[in-house]
């Protein structure tokens, strides 16, 4: 019998778009003998979608190969069933002879950002009790969050760069304070983020008070919360790591940028296909680099409690090749062009076992759990 996987993306994120690309990616690449495939889509307003109405976010090719099982699953409506035979996510649909319920046996949730990536489905999926890929509430929530991780990666002994953080009412009502707080802690340049965002969205770098001005105005449009962080002559490294309890970790890969005018990798750059960068596996690092790259990626990962999977990014400091550990992602998106598939493929397995690794981890994950639950009740 085949282990029913539902696929939940887009999202009410600002990486709506990277999710659908990244489910596409799963949904082609997760082998269809082992596993019937239920497409599950969420709106930009958060509206959730019955698996036919999915499909329509997915490009047509990817669609029309789901088809046939989306149907298999109707075409009604998705919801939380608790009762005496179905519990969890549930798909619930109309035949000729009444109501159908169809239970879920593990969710993939490729939903990047904030309501995805943040510890929120993943809430939802834990009172729903059902197994997930990836990892849990509170690893996601370290792992969302640019300044919690950090503060963990320091409290493990990570090597981090210089930064600061305020809320969006200290720019809104001081922001004279700030401007100061960053030039003398910080000086320029300087990069600026949305403190729980991703695929490089809202981000800006400020090279003076005016660009540091607008860069800030820019990321307090998609957070609450900004950080900002030195700007360095570096490298950035990635690392991807797979695993619960005993992670492993891919070779590191590298984007090597093509026209260094660049300021960074940009979402543009990394998604759109410009033909700046290539990404290369393995990183072309010293074996000595390489192996502390991948010792570090696993002890960021156990530093915020992850498990299943993540990306790690590194700093390579030009000057005296120095390892900064920048942050990790808890749902790295897993496009035809992102740096999770292709590490793992240049370490030698392919992106439908790797698939198949993390559906085992999040079963194996549940089931651990389940156990606390049975010695705690005994």
């Amino acid at each position: 019998m085949k282990t029913r996987v539902g696929v939940i993306f887009g999202g009410r994120s600002g990486e709506h778009e990277i999710s659908i690309r990244s489910a596409k990616t799963v949904l082609e690449q997760i082998e269809k003998q082992k596993y019937d495939v239920v497409p599950i889509a969420i709106d930009r307003d958060g509206h959730w979608l019955n698996p036919a109405d999915s499909l329509k976010l997915l490009p047509a090719e990817t669609a029309f190969s789901l088809a046939e099982t989306a149907q298999a699953f109707s075409a009604d409506a998705i919801a939380l069933v608790g009762d005496t035979n179905y519990k969890g996510l549930t798909v619930i649909g109309d035949s000729d002879g009444g109501e159908t319920f169809t239970a879920l046996d593990v969710i993939f949730p490729v939903l990047h950002g904030t309501y995805g990536e943040d510890g929120t489905i993943q809430g939802l999926l834990e009172m729903a009790d059902l197994p997930y890929v990836g990892c849990g509430v509170v690893g996601s929530a370290c792992g969302m969050d640019k300044t919690i991780m950090k503060a963990l990666f320091r409290e493990a002994g990570l090597p981090i760069c210089r930064h600061m953080w305020f809320l969006r009412s200290d720019w809104e009502m001081r922001s004279k304070m700030v401007i100061n707080q960053v030039e003398e802690n910080l000086g320029y340049p300087v990069f600026v983020k949305p403190a729980n965002l991703g695929s490089s969205v809202g981000i800006a770098r400020a090279d003076n008070e005016a660009s540091l001005r607008s860069a800030i105005d820019l990321a307090a449009g998609f957070d609450r919360k900004i950080i900002v962080e030195e700007a360095l002559d570096m490298r950035e490294i990635e690392c991807a790591v797979i695993g619960n309890d005993e992670p492993e970790a891919s070779y590191p890969g590298e984007y090597i940028i093509r026209d260094e005018r660049k300021a960074f990798l940009d979402y543009e750059e990394k998604y759109a296909g410009t033909g700046n960068n290539e990404f290369v596996v393995p990183a072309p690092v010293s074996s000595e680099l390489s192996d502390e790259i991948r010792e570090l990626a696993i002890r960021a990962f156990k530093a915020i409690d992850g498990s299943g999977l993540a990306r790690v990014d590194f700093f390579l400091r030009r000057s005296d090749n120095t390892l900064l550990v920048n942050e990790i992602n808890t749902m790295p998106g897993l496009t035809d062009a992102s740096g999770f598939p292709k590490m793992w493929a240049g370490t030698g397995r392919d992106f439908p076992a790797i698939i198949d690794s993390l559906i085992s981890l999040a079963i194996e994950r549940h089931r651990d759990k389940s156990r606390n639950k049975t010695s705690r009740a005994g």
